[in-house]
């Protein structure tokens, strides 16, 4: 597994790349999501919408009233996607998640694949003409991501999903370029590296494809340090 957190070299480099990750998408992409009328990230993980935290039990009943909702209507799009809402949000509450170091405990990662099963059965009835809502597509990113089940290419897809339901942005692009190069779909990779620079300002477009280039390229390193012998991966990050 490319982001096995247990050598410390690598766990170095991949805590700079989604440090990185951060900082080139203002700090509110990868923590708190894009777009929607809520935030969708590991914060609004641990907090709820963005307000105070009303406890694991309060939590707890929105899934078991989402589960009702799925028995009593099994192809309702509506009570899927309220069932995947809240088993993500019931993943970063309490002991299902390490504020520490920022990721999903065992219980909080079987949580969260809850919420992927609901989510797969929320876009299987929506189709492929329905329009999937950008804030769950954000959360689901979280969910796939190296802190929750690290799942590069189940990644990728929600945030495809994110982008045709939203503005496009160099933010957006920039996520899915490292998640595509992580999953090793590297030409789709660099077109989303492609799009990001274009979606730039001019005068940072450099900066952000030299960024890009960087980090394709220590994902490259990464890979193939895990491939090869049972030794760690050298942080290029220091």
């Amino acid at each position: 597994m490319l982001f096995d957190l247990r050598g410390r070299g690598r766990r170095r480099t991949v805590q700079g790349i989604y440090l990185l990750l951060a900082v080139l998408m203002g700090g509110g992409l990868v923590l708190f999501g894009i777009g929607g009328s809520t935030s969708g990230g590991l914060v609004d993980a641990i907090t709820g919408n963005g307000g105070s935290n009303p406890g694991t039990k309060t939590y707890e009943d929105r899934v078991a009233s989402a589960q009702k909702k799925t028995a009593a209507t099994p192809t309702s799009v509506v009570a899927w996607h309220d069932l995947a809402r809240a088993e993500y949000q019931l993943a970063g509450i309490g002991d299902n998640f390490d504020t520490t170091s920022s990721t999903f405990s065992a219980k909080g990662k079987a949580q969260l694949t809850k919420a992927d099963a609901a989510w797969q059965r929320y876009l299987k009835l929506l189709g492929t003409n329905g329009k999937v809502d950008s804030t769950l597509a954000n959360q689901m990113v979280q969910a796939y991501s190296p802190a929750g089940l690290d799942r590069a290419a189940d990644a990728v897809t929600a945030i495809e999903y994110a982008i045709d339901a939203q503005p496009q942005s160099a933010g957006l692009y920039s996520q899915l370029a490292v998640y595509a190069w992580t999953a090793k779909q590297d030409r789709k990779g660099d077109l989303a590296s492609a799009k990001a620079v274009e979606l730039t300002p001019k005068d940072q477009r450099a900066t952000l494809k030299s960024t890009l280039d960087a980090q394709k390229a220590q994902l490259a390193a990464a890979a193939a340090g895990a491939t090869g012998t049972s030794g760690t991966v050298t942080s290029t990050t220091g």
